[in-house]
């Protein structure tokens, strides 16, 4: 791409703006030595901020750039995992705030420790860091640096650190206050580049006629049969999603920490049900692109994809060739800039929550008498070599088929276990310590050699030379690997049986519906109002984009 003085100047403006603006909120209190304001913003977080910084720590450059690959490869059927989102933020403003808002931790192993035992606060510390730094930082920066590559020609490695240092630098001096306050600006940026991106791309391809008529008409379809070429048939989608989803939005340290620093019950829950509205979006704006880029090329509007070495088209450059050949000089810089956006924002709050983990989890737990600026300062050592080892290990994620699939399939063997004995355990007033942290190792532990399996191509040839195991993807997989851990959580309780103490009764439902007790704000600022125009929205867009599109 040939850089103008505009572009450039935007790009730099954005990265001076962005950095300042973190660092300025880390320094103008005093307080921010506090570990309370350094770690969760003193919990004075309002619901648009939460919703805001909820959806920006959630995009990043893995959807800008992977979703628009999926999009030119699979069409619509990956918008999914955008799409049932949603639903899962209603689990979390209904059934998981209140009790992290009333219990009063600073984390989510915090929690753990409440309900079950020590030995599951740390275990869960330690999965929630290597999440962190591996799934959410890695991903994420190499994604940005496949589009940097692509657009302006740089190295992989420089781009990975040049955007790790700057992202590093204000989330170690502003702490989470730095990180929400830049990410809702950050949201507004991402949004504005997409949606122009998407606009100007709609308009060159003629439109709903133009596009449907240079495409096959499934691909403009979500939920899809047994067999089709994206690999996740709707029975996946159903029986997967809520294991991942449960974990990503209701129990994962980097998503929930906005969560935990809300002002009060009320913003905890409207807060994640205004994410689910905006998480309508990306399916518009990142998937959609994708599918017109080929609606564009198939009409020989854009020149065809780069290829890759074997000679099939690199579908990776989708974003990144669109942005060549369509924007002007000047709308360039502002799309960079919100590429850079969607990556600093996650990168920025996955570092807060390694630190607030290792901190406060783990360091506090063989120092209780910790001075609360030694507990800051140690916070801040732990984000840079959060950063450092994230650096190192985000180059081998290239090793997947996409980045959106690599970062999937890693979140599937990982979340079971976790998602199951917060559920069990807030559900459930039989389930106990000793099956938490057996289910949490064992789950784990099956996790990692399935993860290994995969990864080593071994899943890949079970399927070639097994036709029986054909229907095996990573969300089916997810999916059992949950129901063996259920089954093992439910045994275990029963068989080691514990009393259930008054603080862990405070943490169990007695039912579905005392949830749905609290009254909440009159009016349209209801969380139940919200949750139920959410879900049928949702519900909604299922029906016109499986039974009446394509």
């Amino acid at each position: 791409m040939q850089i103008g003085g505009f572009d450039l100047g935007i790009i730099v403006a954005y990265f001076v703006f962005i950095v300042g603006l973190g660092c300025w909120c880390g320094l103008r209190k005093k307080k921010t030595e506090q570990a309370d304001e350094y770690f969760l913003a003193g919990k004075s977080l309002k619901w648009p901020v939460i919703g805001l910084a909820l959806f920006a720590t959630n995009i990043s450059t893995i959807h800008l750039v992977s979703l628009a690959e999926e999009g030119y490869t699979n069409g619509l059927a990956y918008g999914n995992f955008e799409w049932m989102a949603p639903f899962t933020l209603i689990i979390l403003a209904l059934f998981f705030a209140p009790f992290y808002i009333r219990s009063r931790v600073t984390t989510l192993p915090d929690f753990l420790e409440k309900r079950y035992s020590r030995a599951s606060r740390d275990w869960l510390s330690l999965l929630s860091i290597i999440s962190a730094i591996f799934i959410h930082i890695g991903f994420s920066l190499y994604a940005g640096a496949v589009v940097l590559e692509g657009m302006f020609g740089l190295n992989k490695m420089v781009s990975i650190v040049l955007i790790a240092g700057l992202t590093g630098l204000y989330t170690i001096v502003g702490g989470l206050l730095a990180v929400v306050v830049t990410e809702s600006v950050q949201t507004l940026i991402l949004l504005a580049g997409a949606i122009i991106l998407t606009v100007i791309s709609y308009v060159k391809v003629g439109g709903w006629g133009g596009l449907t008529e240079a495409i096959d008409p499934h691909l403009l379809t979500v939920l899809r049969p047994h067999g089709d070429s994206s690999g996740i048939p709707w029975y996946s989608i159903i029986l997967g999603y809520p294991i991942i989803g449960i974990w990503y939005w209701c129990t994962d340290q980097t998503i929930v920490q906005r969560v935990l620093g809300a002002k009060d019950e009320n913003h905890a829950r409207v807060g994640p049900l205004f994410a689910g509205f905006i998480k309508v979006l990306p399916v518009f704006i990142f998937v959609l692109p994708g599918l017109i880029g080929l609606a564009l090329i198939n009409k020989g509007i854009l020149p065809p994809l780069p290829l890759k070495e074997d000679g099939s088209a690199d579908a990776a450059k989708t974003y990144s060739h669109m942005i060549t050949n369509l924007l002007p000089v000047g709308i360039r810089g502002i799309v960079a800039a919100a590429l850079m956006a969607a990556l600093m924002s996650t990168v920025s709050g996955a570092l807060n929550s390694v630190a607030t983990l290792f901190s406060y989890d783990l360091y506090k737990r063989w120092a209780p008498q910790t001075p609360e600026k030694k507990l800051v300062r140690i916070g801040r050592i732990v984000t840079f070599f959060a950063m450092l080892l994230a650096v190192l290990w985000s180059p081998f994620c290239g090793k997947f088929p996409t980045v959106f699939q690599g970062v999937s399939a890693a979140i599937c063997y990982l979340a079971p276990p976790i998602t199951v004995v917060f559920v069990v355990g807030v559900f459930w007033k039989k389930a106990s310590s000793k099956g938490s942290i057996t289910t949490l190792v064992t789950g784990s532990a099956m996790g990692l050699l399935i993860f290994l399996f995969d990864f080593t191509g071994g899943l890949k040839s079970l399927k070639a030379d097994y036709p029986v195991f054909e229907f095996l993807n990573f969300m089916i997989i997810s999916f059992i690997l949950a129901m063996v851990c259920t089954l093992i959580m439910v045994l275990v309780s029963l068989v080691c049986s514990e009393p259930l103490t008054e603080e862990k009764s405070k943490l169990v439902w007695k039912s579905f519906r005392e949830p749905l007790e609290e009254k909440g704000w009159p009016g349209i600022g209801n969380y139940k109002m919200l949750s139920a125009v959410l879900a049928l929205m949702m519900i909604t867009l299922y029906v016109v984009f499986t039974w009446f599109v394509g």
